[in-house]
């Protein structure tokens, strides 16, 4: 076995933090994964302080970085490793894998339980994501997510639970693979995706939640000059109450994207309903179903999407694919 060079991305989160006397999960000055030490064979590791922030501090320029400082080091190394903060995982490791990145494996892992917590996962899960950043299996499975001794695809995997060690799960397709003692077994293959390279990212693509009785108030109050596009979180198959469809209509003639998922945890949003508000009638009017992902990963989508020049029909095959 040869020996494999992984970079090493710290930025901050749960996994970089320790309980104060008060039991509140607070900030290290110091990121104490930067002082985690692991003698692994085989594999020689780069280590970088990237970022240490909390994950609700992370935006789409802080992904972007991310991104960038992954494609300029190409060719220097095997793989990446990135320790993350749990609450916006799901979406860096989305923008990510939606990058043209280098083809080598790029694994997102973080922590429940911050280092001094009993039972802190957070140097068992970053043990376990070098292991499958360093395996040969792990080639061409796009950016994935390992936590709590399983492999999740970036596309599918999301935060399920506030504070258990297994909150990530993949809805309808279960995970990519698991963590053996010494070994590593892949049992499925993330779909093929399109990817993009891109500079900067930049717009207001606001998550809007459908709910019973929901009118047409906060969708009204959207103007074309204030938003790039419209994440609708729909009810079921992808319905929404008639007066947020009359508001979403206005918008569409101004010429403003609108992309639909379920909030529904499992299945797929698709047009299914032809009355007022229904999925069938939505489509009609323009209304773009995105297939599989929540909401939150439709919106980085979508922002990806426009800053890539996308418009009109090229724009809707690429949503709804």
């Amino acid at each position: 076995m040869t020996m494999k060079k992984i970079l090493v991305l710290h930025t901050g989160g749960t996994i970089s933090m320790h309980a104060d006397q008060e039991g509140n999960v607070v900030p290290d000055t110091v990121n104490p994964m930067t002082q985690v030490g692991l003698d692994l064979k085989q594999v020689s590791l780069d280590v970088l302080d990237f970022l240490n922030v909390p994950s609700p501090h992370i935006t789409m320029t802080h992904m972007m970085a991310l991104y960038q400082k992954i494609k300029e080091t190409a060719g220097q190394y095997d793989g990446v490793v990135i320790t993350h903060g749990t609450d916006t995982l799901e979406e860096t490791a989305y923008f990510l894998d939606t990058m043209a990145l280098p083809d080598i494996p790029v694994v997102l892992t973080g922590a429940m339980r911050s280092s001094n917590e009993l039972g802190s996962d957070g140097i068992y899960n970053y043990l376990s994501a070098l292991r499958v950043a360093s395996h040969e299996k792990s080639k061409d499975k796009g950016v994935l997510v390992v936590m709590n001794d399983e492999i999740h695809a970036a596309k599918y995997v999301t935060k399920t639970h506030t504070t258990n060690v297994s909150t990530f799960q993949t809805p309808t397709h279960g995970p990519l693979g698991i963590i053996m003692k010494n070994d590593i077994l892949y049992f499925k293959t993330a779909e093929p995706r399109v990817r993009f390279e891109l500079e900067t990212i930049s717009g207001t693509v606001p998550i809007i939640k459908a709910y019973a009785g929901m009118g047409d108030g906060i969708i009204s109050l959207l103007s074309p000059d204030s938003v790039d596009g419209i994440v609708i979180e729909a009810l079921g198959a992808g319905n929404i109450p008639p007066q947020a469809a009359l508001a979403l209509e206005q918008l569409m003639t101004n010429n403003i994207p609108v992309v639909l998922v379920s909030r529904c945890f499992n299945g797929i949003a698709e047009p299914v309903y032809a009355y007022d508000g229904g999925g069938v009638q939505l489509a009609k009017k323009g209304v773009m179903f995105v297939k599989e992902l929540n909401a939150q990963k439709a919106r980085i989508k979508l922002l990806i999407a426009l800053n890539a020049g996308l418009k009109g029909q090229e724009l809707k095959e690429y949503i709804e694919g």
